[in-house]
């Protein structure tokens, strides 16, 4: 048995942690996830109720429209935002967490008790009026019912604060050696470079946060991951803005994997380059995946490009995630009418098919109506999730086996 199975079988730091993470092979979890930004009296809901696993080697895509959340889930993966509600857990530890929800129990459960008072406050006024001779009896039993509404309240709200306590210590406790497992590839590979600092110092930073500062193994290993990502030595001593968007983003690479991590989130790496670089970069990603044993994210907005990269594709929308499935299945069977339109945009080199394509425009407002039956994330398929109700769920399943008839009957 190798020390990382050990460790994950073996609780080693003081947070929450669960054991089915490394005995299902789930590397990182994020359960019931909420981003908000609050601006004066505005709020924007970047993410909302977001939930999925991540198993240890594997490539999990995101995918959606630009504004969808998609980078803001990566972003408070790492740690950049505190998740406003829910927890992301990583090799079953409990490294992020945040409390929106139980102090919103907290709120409402008063709230309601309140309104349970007064109203069983109101019916023994009446009683009161109708049988005057039974005060006595009255008043005791709706003394016991208003204490026992009490008593119900108390007990609740003790467990929402003990559960925000154990979050608030979580993150104050949050393991440093697990989140330095856990790196970012940024989108933008000039901005995400400090321009002052030279690539030496740049890569060197991580090598720094983690206590090394021997000049000569420091510089040895900057050469090492330079080669490794496809630059040469001699660049180390150059400045970003002498390099081209491709060379950035490969300096941007090598500062993530400096770190020698166990998952990389990469954030559209490849959006900000030219077409001919895109191919090399994500050829240069792939193999430092299968050589190092890397788990990956991988956020992007083109559906074409994380087929062919990614194991399983969750797709976002407007904050939520409305379908998750793997990469085949979601392009054999494309059920939320935001995955359709999503591949509808996908160009082909084929005039042909290009003069007769026709582009799917999803409006949810006329296309949902969650006025009565609200949507929640099911499994429609085995292994293929979508945001839906009851009637959409029994469509969606229809539409499942029309599709595959339909493939059946052009064979």
């Amino acid at each position: 048995m190798s020390d990382e199975k050990k460790t994950l079988e073996a609780p080693s730091f003081d947070v929450a942690y669960d054991p089915k993470m490394a005995e299902e092979g789930v590397l990182l979890s994020v359960r019931h996830l909420k981003q908000y930004f609050a601006s004066g009296e505005y709020k924007t809901k970047a993410v909302h109720d977001v939930s999925f696993d991540v198993k240890e080697g594997e490539c999990f895509g995101i995918v959606g429209e630009s504004g969808c959340g998609k980078t803001t889930t990566g972003r408070t993966i790492i740690g950049l935002y505190k998740p406003t509600s829910g927890e992301i857990y990583y090799k079953g530890y409990r490294i992020a967490g945040g409390t929106r929800f139980q102090q919103k129990e907290i709120k409402y459960s008063k709230i309601h008790a309140k309104d349970k008072i007064a109203t069983l406050n109101d019916e023994r006024k009446l009683a009161l009026l109708s049988s005057p001779d039974r005060e006595e009896e009255i008043n005791a039993s709706y003394d016991a019912q208003i204490k026992a509404i009490e008593e119900e309240l108390s007990s609740h709200i003790s467990e929402q604060k003990k559960q925000i306590k154990a979050i608030e210590h979580d993150n104050k406790k949050s393991p440093k050696a697990l989140r330095r497992e856990i790196q970012m590839i940024f989108q933008d590979p000039i901005d995400s470079l400090d321009p002052r600092m030279t690539v030496a110092d740049i890569i060197q930073e991580g090598l720094h946060i983690q206590g090394k500062y021997n000049r000569a193994e420091n510089q040895a290993a900057v050469e090492d991951v330079l080669r490794l990502v496809g630059l040469i030595p001699e660049y180390a001593s150059r400045y970003p803005h002498e390099f081209s968007g491709g060379q950035r983003q490969r300096i941007g690479i090598a500062r993530a994997l400096i770190m020698n991590p166990k998952m990389l989130i990469c954030d559209e790496p490849i959006s900000a380059l030219d077409v001919s670089i895109r191919a090399q970069v994500l050829n240069l990603l792939n193999e430092i995946k299968l050589e190092r044993g890397l788990t990956m994210i991988f956020i992007a907005h083109d559906l074409s490009v994380v087929k062919y990269f990614c194991d399983r594709i969750a797709v976002m929308y407007f904050g939520n995630m409305v379908e998750l499935a793997d990469s085949d299945e979601l392009f054999k069977h494309p059920l939320h009418p935001y995955t359709e339109a999503l591949l509808s945009a996908i160009p082909k080199p084929d005039p042909l098919y290009e003069k007769n394509r026709i582009r799917k425009v999803y409006d949810p407002s006329k296309t949902h109506d969650y006025s009565v039956d609200k949507p929640s994330f099911r499994e429609v398929l085995p292994g293929h999730f979508v945001l839906c109700n009851d009637a959409e769920e029994q469509a969606y399943q229809q539409k499942a086996k029309e599709l595959d008839e339909k493939k059946e009957e052009t064979k």
